[in-house]
């Protein structure tokens, strides 16, 4: 057995686990390489012409301050994303990512009006983001299903016409509904028919809450609109008794710690809530939130979750558990994807030394 003077298990072991990402946005997760090609094939212009000084323009996984400036880098990412062929290269290149890190299952969302500025409609923007999706399964094996999202800074009547979408595409790749955007000063009631919608056709829902703003924000989320699960939920911890609530019900959270602290939202990482809500026993994921602009891959999450916030090697093999048990799937997929999980998470002994005399041991001869 190797001693592991460090006591931490090393990013290469957090990339050979299986994983789930149920937060990741598709105009987060580009290739720096294809925004760069798809602007200079379709005459877009771009804040940098090098793959250094586009990451400097649209401050790549710096703290930005705020949420609105966070999302500030996707009017670069939407600008190269209104062609089917360039939604089904980036579909598939984010499968394609996804696959090299061991992610099993995905949950990709995005706003299908955000890519009709050159007249794509909106049932183009969806198939074609299917396609590449569908392709990257076909080739390396990840499985992956949308959430499209309305957005809370535009108007409930495109809310619900994306609801409408998730509906029409339901059981064809389609399996929730979400609103995204800036959360202060834009309520989650406002877009309620578009929710109602969905829950009426029995389409999950999932919310961006708790972040931006505070507790009475994940309250509406879960109250008001029917939300199954909450996208990061950081300020959850403000309010006991909703914390208790949604412990109790099960809602998992959809945590994102690199990107809160990107947006503000979260001081630090050794700040993060992620770690008092695993303890208290409430159902955590974590997530990447967007690939590009947080610089991040669900492997590296996990692994800083165990740097930084001092989680266990043990703590995170539940918290990958708990992405498959919170997985928008039926509910016999999910025991097949569990039963298979939890066997390979078995191999992986919870003593980090262990850990590291596997990682160290010379591969068998072929």
């Amino acid at each position: 057995m190797l001693a592991n003077p460090t006591n931490t298990v090393p990013l290469a072991v957090f990339e050979k686990l299986p994983k789930t990402d149920l937060h990741v946005h598709l105009d987060g997760s580009l290739r720096l390489s294809t925004i760069l090609d798809l602007g200079e094939r379709y005459k877009v212009a771009l804040p940098g012409d090098n793959p250094d000084s586009l990451r400097k323009a649209m401050h790549i996984g710096e703290n930005c301050g705020s949420l609105v400036e966070y999302l500030k880098a996707f009017d670069v990412t939407l600008s190269v994303m209104q062609t089917e062929e360039s939604l089904r290269r980036i579909a598939f290149e984010l499968g394609e990512d996804a696959a090299r890190e061991n992610v099993r299952y995905m949950e990709v969302r995005y706003a299908p009006m955000l890519h009709t500025r050159r007249g794509l409609k909106l049932t183009t923007v969806v198939e074609a983001v299917l396609e590449g999706l569908r392709a990257a399964r076909e080739r390396y094996g990840v499985e992956s299903n949308v959430i499209l999202c309305g957005i809370r800074n535009v108007s409930p009547e495109i809310s619900l016409e994306m609801a409408e979408l998730a509906v029409a595409y339901k059981g064809r790749g389609v399996v929730g509904f979400d609103l995204a955007g800036a959360e202060y000063d834009h309520p989650a009631k406002h877009h309620k028919a578009a929710f109602q919608l969905v829950r009426d056709n029995n389409i999950n829902v999932t919310i961006h809450a708790g972040e931006a703003y505070g507790p009475e924000s994940i309250a509406q989320a879960i109250h008001v609109c029917g939300a199954h699960r909450i996208g990061h939920g950081c300020r959850l911890r403000e309010n006991g008794d909703l914390l208790h609530y949604v412990n109790d019900h099960r809602i998992p959270l959809e945590c994102c710690p690199s990107s809160n602290v990107q947006t503000g939202a979260i001081r630090e990482l050794s700040a993060h809530p992620l770690k008092l809500y695993k303890n208290l026993g409430l159902r955590v994921t974590d997530t990447t939130d967007g690939r590009l602009v947080t610089d991040t891959t669900v492997s590296r999450e996990l692994w800083l979750c165990h740097t930084e916030m001092g989680l266990s090697f043990s703590d995170l093999k539940q918290i990958i558990l708990s992405g498959f048990k919170s997985a928008f799937l039926p509910f016999h997929e999910k025991q097949q994807y569990l039963r298979k999980v939890s066997e390979e998470l078995a191999a992986f002994s919870d003593d980090v030394d262990d850990v590291m005399a596997l990682q160290s041991s010379p591969a068998p001869a072929e």
